[in-house]
């Protein structure tokens, strides 16, 4: 098989899923401090999934128009930024429903070799880090290009991120801005040695 290799230059666009569908979530709130905190070469964009229904594989023969265009939406993204919280100690069904939508039908998995990083916040002491294992575990199945390192599982507090999307803690700040260039350098790597179609 040939792979065409399509030279990509940044920016890059990175699809973000966020894995609450509140409008009050902390780790939406998270979201918006990383689109700020982001260099220049990544440019955040959210991808939403709220119109979803309930994935069902009687769908599979007759994709429904929201499922087709929340695929095109991460089909078209160049790297992808799941940001979660944790519920019950696993991701949000809603976060599961749309990461199966997007493996189906079969064949037609649009996550594989895509350049991903997690991260995500909780007020609790451990952050969201058995959230962010079951959620690995599902896109290591999907042969999702994972970065390992560093992991970032956010102690939510009062005041962390302000009204505006500035985080105000200035050791997180710091810490934030180091995942994001990993991000950039792993998104690069990813798409020098699997070049998107």
């Amino acid at each position: 098989m040939q792979i065409d290799i399509i030279d990509h230059e940044p920016p890059y666009r990175v699809g973000v899923i966020i894995g609450s569908l509140s409008r009050e979530s902390i780790n939406r709130r998270l979201a918006n401090a990383l689109t700020r905190l982001a260099p220049a070469e990544l440019r955040l964009e959210e991808i939403t999934y709220d119109r979803l229904p309930v994935y069902n594989r009687d769908f599979d023969a007759d994709y429904p128009p929201e499922a087709i265009e929340f695929k095109a939406a991460v089909a078209e993204a160049d790297a992808l930024l799941f940001v979660t919280p944790e519920y019950n100690r696993s991701i949000p069904g809603a976060l599961k429903n749309a990461i199966d939508w997007g493996s189906r039908p079969w064949g037609q998995n649009v996550w594989a070799h895509k350049p991903t990083a997690v991260i995500g916040a909780s007020i609790g002491q451990i952050g969201t880090a058995v959230a962010q294992q079951s959620l690995r575990a599902t896109l290591s199945f999907l042969n999702v290009r994972q970065m390992s390192a560093p992991e970032a599982y956010i102690h939510f507090t009062e005041g962390l991120v302000d009204a505006e999307g500035n985080v105000t803690v200035p050791g997180t700040a710091d810490f934030l801005r180091t995942f994001l260039d990993e991000f950039l350098v792993h998104t690069m790597r990813v798409l020098t040695v699997v070049p998107r179609p």
